[in-house]
């Protein structure tokens, strides 16, 4: 099989990276950075500058579209030729139907990927076209679960959601990692060790979190005593952290309708 990957930034890099690992596809990356495309050749895909130096009888079964959304319009054209494939966009915001304006009438899957994707334990949630084949759909999928969860969702309209809870989400840890760390320093604790407890009890959490038979609700009950240190704190962040995490998704995923009108 023939895969072509149109930019190979740091999330194209890390999709790129998991795939040579686990499948014998054959892989094409097109990307004009110099370095960018050494990177890729470094982990054994075949470089190219740009569309047009694709071999002429190339039939791709995939075409990974990971390049910026303000960029689509004008790189997407260059591979309206592979008609016969099945292009994969990891685009915010950009729909099937603009998509389509620009390849033609072909089938399209819309992907989410995140971050953590990088170190092979992201969240990436897809939406299919009339026009995928099951097949075909399981073989992305199959790529996908190279760089951690899948997901699939049945309406397009839901994308921008998950863009602002799962795509956007990693910087909203980051954030609450920096802050924890900034309040241990104002506790008194070195900076050092403060980014130390902030980064560990977030990172500890998280697994607990994903391996415990219990829910996320169960588990903070678990560790809150009446009247203890915990329960003192929730009461500040209870009650806040929920509306403003609310306001919060919601801003981003309005942002994503927005760039989804161009």
């Amino acid at each position: 099989m023939d895969i072509i990957l149109v930019g190979c930034g740091n999330m194209g890099f890390a999709m790129l990276d998991g795939w040579v690992k686990a499948s014998d596809a054959r892989f094409h990356v097109v990307e004009p950075d110099d370095g960018l495309r050494a990177r890729a050749e470094g982990v054994g895909a075949m470089g190219y500058a740009g569309a047009a130096e694709l071999p002429g009888d190339l039939e791709p079964a995939l075409v990974f579209l990971a390049v910026k959304p303000q960029s689509m319009a004008v790189v997407a054209p260059d591979y309206a030729r592979y008609a016969s494939a099945t292009f994969v966009s990891v685009a915010a915001g950009t729909t099937v139907a603009s998509l389509k304006d620009w390849l033609g009438d072909v089938a399209v899957i819309r992907t989410m990927p995140n971050t953590p994707a990088a170190v092979g334990e992201g969240m990436l949630v897809s939406f299919a076209s009339t026009g995928v084949s099951g097949e075909m759909r399981a073989q992305v999928d199959r790529l996908l679960a190279c760089c951690g969860e899948t997901g699939w969702i049945d309406s397009e309209s839901l994308m921008d959601a998950v863009t602002a809870v799962s795509g956007s989400g990693p910087a909203y840890v980051f954030h609450m990692i920096e802050c924890l760390s900034a309040a241990a320093e104002r506790l008194g604790l070195s900076a050092d060790l403060s980014a130390k407890l902030a980064l560990q009890t977030v990172a500890g959490s998280g697994i607990l979190a994903r391996q415990s038979a219990d829910d996320p609700g169960t588990l903070r009950q678990k560790v809150t005593s009446p009247g203890g240190t915990t329960a003192a704190a929730l009461d500040v962040l209870v009650g806040r952290m929920g509306p403003l995490m609310a306001e919060a998704t919601e801003a981003a995923r309005d942002r994503g309708v927005a760039l989804g009108k161009g």
